[in-house]
């Protein structure tokens, strides 16, 4: 059994709409629903294209030399 990853929400119907069309030959599925609590944030809101924008700024200032120190990169992040 492979395992597709999508998002999508459920209609005044309680269907599930997908965000995208799936490309499977498959016509059995077998689903599962994970809800976010309305006071957690959702950790893959941000924005396609604010990440993709996000991801070419550091490659330019990469090739350009601006690079930071591997020690100073945890500085500031709670990692528990």
């Amino acid at each position: 059994m492979k395992a597709f990853e999508v998002t999508g929400t459920i209609d005044e119907k309680g269907q599930l709409l997908l965000d995208e069309p799936l490309s499977i030959s498959s016509s059995s599925v077998r689903v599962i629903i994970l809800v976010n609590e309305q006071d957690e944030p959702d950790p893959d809101d941000t924005p396609i294209e604010e990440i993709k924008a996000s991801l070419r700024r550091a490659l330019q200032e990469a090739k350009e030399g601006k690079r930071i120190p591997l020690s100073q990169m945890w500085e500031g992040i709670d990692a528990e």
